[in-house]
């Protein structure tokens, strides 16, 4: 009996063993692809990525259409001056802010909320504010938009800059309707750290770095927690405490220009 020995059976083993050492790279390469971890990129909304406070304008909007009584505003602004000083009692606002939302119909309320999204919010926005948030967005990071206001005010606004992830101040429904009342921790000072950790626990989120873009020194304890602060159109106290930390001081605001070091 013979037996023929086909030429070609040592190459071809030889391409397979050559294959079976290619192919444990390359999958190490996509496995640790898969396990990289993205950055989480917070944006505080009022003054930061907004021209001005949703918060207070949706105040002066009720006041302006009716929804509320004659001293609604001044009330409100009071509360605004207490906040600017640091002095806030901010279950007492929130309390105060809350309550014309108990007193109108939900239908009602989801169309003056339409109204002053593209009456009020939408000239807030500069075409810097969106470009900031695409860049990161083009980066992969995950954003989010981390609020004091309100979710019933802020969440069109998140949807404006296509923003999937919003942590805001929580109302209590039931029933389909607003009680007034808050529900879980305000998302204001050392409450906005507690309101994403949770958002990352409950999550189960990971991630490479944290960056976090705001104006205002009562987010101080946020800005301290992430691995990258920086201070956008900053009050003058923060920008005084930027500068201790070396910490990038830029501008969303037309005509205006601060030390960017990003």
């Amino acid at each position: 009996m013979r037996f023929q020995t086909t030429p070609s059976a040592a190459p071809a083993g030889a391409a397979w063993a050559r294959s079976r050492k290619v192919k444990p790279r390359l999958n190490e390469q996509a496995m640790k692809h898969r396990q990289q971890k993205p950055d989480i990129v917070l944006f505080d909304l009022d003054h930061t990525l907004l021209a001005g406070d949703s918060d207070f304008a949706w105040g002066c909007f009720l006041a302006k259409v009716g929804a509320v009584d004659k001293h609604y505003r001044e009330r409100i602004t009071h509360y605004y001056q207490l906040y600017l000083a640091q002095e806030l009692d901010i279950h007492d606002y929130i309390r105060f802010a809350l309550q014309p939302l108990s007193e109108h119909s939900m239908k009602q309320l989801l169309a003056w909320r339409q109204e002053f999204t593209a009456t009020v919010i939408q000239p807030m926005i500069s075409a810097a504010a969106y470009e900031l948030v695409n860049k990161h967005q083009a980066q992969r990071h995950i954003t989010i938009i981390i609020t004091a206001t309100n979710r019933f005010v802020v969440e069109p606004i998140a949807e404006l800059f296509s923003v999937p992830h919003l942590i805001a101040t929580e109302i209590e429904e039931k029933n389909g309707a607003f009680t007034g009342a808050i529900a879980g921790v305000p998302c204001f000072q050392d409450g906005k750290v507690t309101r994403f950790r949770q958002w990352l626990r409950e999550r189960g989120q990971r991630y490479a770095s944290s960056w976090f873009y705001s104006d205002s020194i009562n987010d101080l304890p946020l800005l301290n927690h992430v691995d990258k602060a920086i201070v956008v159109d900053g009050d003058d106290e923060l920008r005084r405490h930027a500068q201790s930390k070396n910490w990038p001081c830029i501008s969303l605001r037309p005509n205006k220009f601060l030390n960017n070091k990003e």
